[in-house]
């Protein structure tokens, strides 16, 4: 019997997502025994199940494994982004929220509020912004009748 490939995604019963969080943890910190036994090498496998249950499995005492750990990613920065990149996306969101503001002033002036502050030429932008969105309306659905006329003509043709 052939298995079939498991979609990655969250598994929606919770009886079935326990009995395979149960067999993966086990196969995981098999993997990492294994691994430790066969390769020689320092494995340390930290798993929280949902519920917040610790489970663990090191080759050789936890604590010194973890602390060897500490000592290596000191070395490493841990800011994987620049101080550049950082200021990049800083610029972005501050545009983005400008951009999210006036669109949402623009949104309230085609509902017709806070028409009162607009001059004549806003308010006949918005004017003629309304009539090219109602022409387009009235084009799509002009379009949307006649593909049902023709689907019907197609159906009456079918049964004649």
């Amino acid at each position: 019997m052939v298995r079939g490939k498991v979609q990655m995604k969250k598994i929606e019963d919770a009886t079935s997502r326990q009995v395979t969080f149960s067999k993966r943890r086990n196969g995981l910190l098999k993997k990492a025994y294994e691994l430790s036994v066969l390769c020689d090498a320092q494995v340390a496998v930290i798993v929280f199940s949902q519920n917040g249950r610790l489970y663990e499995f090191s080759s050789s005492n936890m604590s010194k494994i973890l602390e060897r750990y500490r000592e290596y990613t000191k070395d490493v920065p841990t800011n994987k982004f620049g101080d550049d990149y950082i200021q990049q996306l800083k610029l972005e969101s501050a545009n983005m929220a400008e951009k999210i503001q006036l669109l949402e002033i623009s949104k309230r002036k085609l509902l017709g509020q806070s028409v009162s502050c607009c001059s004549y030429d806003e308010l006949k932008e918005i004017e003629d912004q309304l009539q090219r969105s109602l022409l387009r309306v009235r084009q799509r659905k002009a379009q949307l009748y006649m593909e049902q006329i023709d689907q019907l003509r197609c159906q009456v043709q079918t049964f004649s």
